[in-house]
């Protein structure tokens, strides 16, 4: 993976935290920007953006940039910075229209993070970069990138159905999708130079397009 930082994650980061300390000073200002679905419904669009650049404390934030350091300047040095924002913001809008879609019966659901924009980012890196590695912890040796793909779908799908923790999985699945299917229209060669790779990453998206709403928890 790359050492350097590019311009636009740099960018990104530093708002994400200037964003965030301003949310964990001032509880007024994290409630009117957060993710909630009552009040996007009601007109409040811009909580779909503002809520990306919020998180609910320092380890949520800096476990977040921290992935989108190493994942973000591997699209950014494949793409370039302006593809690389489309992907970001892209990416994070796909999360909230898809937790909005998914909680959309639930008006007091809220959420923060820049989580689905940060997933959207990793698939897109896989699919970039499919030779890479990443070492997890707990776990000494590496896994390919790709199986790290498919398993994080898989994790995020069995988190919306048991409602696993505090965490926004509906978002991060969004984002990925969003990863996915933005970073093949900006660069469709990928449908030729990593044939295999889309459709192991695609069959579990197309599967759950089709039957996501069958993962509401009765």
């Amino acid at each position: 993976m790359m050492n350097t930082m590019n311009q636009a994650v740099l960018v990104i980061i530093i708002a994400n935290v200037l964003f965030s300390m301003k949310g964990f000073k001032e509880h007024s200002f994290f409630n009117k920007y957060k993710f909630q679905i009552g009040s996007i419904v009601s007109g409040e669009k811009i909580r779909l953006l503002s809520s990306g650049f919020l998180h609910a404390d320092w380890m949520h934030l800096g476990f977040n940039m921290y992935a989108l350091y190493l994942f973000g300047n591997i699209v950014e040095g494949f793409l370039g910075a302006s593809f690389f924002i489309i992907i970001y913001f892209g990416s994070l809008f796909a999360g909230g229209l898809y937790s909005l879609k998914y909680h959309g019966d639930e008006p007091y659901y809220s959420a923060v993070g820049a989580s689905g924009a940060v997933s959207g980012v990793v698939y897109s890196s896989i699919l970039l970069y499919p030779g890479m590695e990443l070492f997890l912890f707990f776990i000494p040796i590496p896994i390919p990138g790709y199986i790290f793909g498919v398993g994080y779908l898989l994790y995020s799908i069995y988190g919306m159905k048991k409602q696993l923790g505090a965490i926004g999985h509906s978002a991060h699945l969004g984002g990925a999708i969003g990863g996915f299917l933005i970073t093949l229209l900006l660069h469709p060669s990928l449908f030729i130079t990593n044939k295999l790779l889309v459709m192991l990453l695609g069959v579990p998206i197309v599967l759950l397009l089709t039957f996501g709403d069958r993962l509401k928890k009765s």
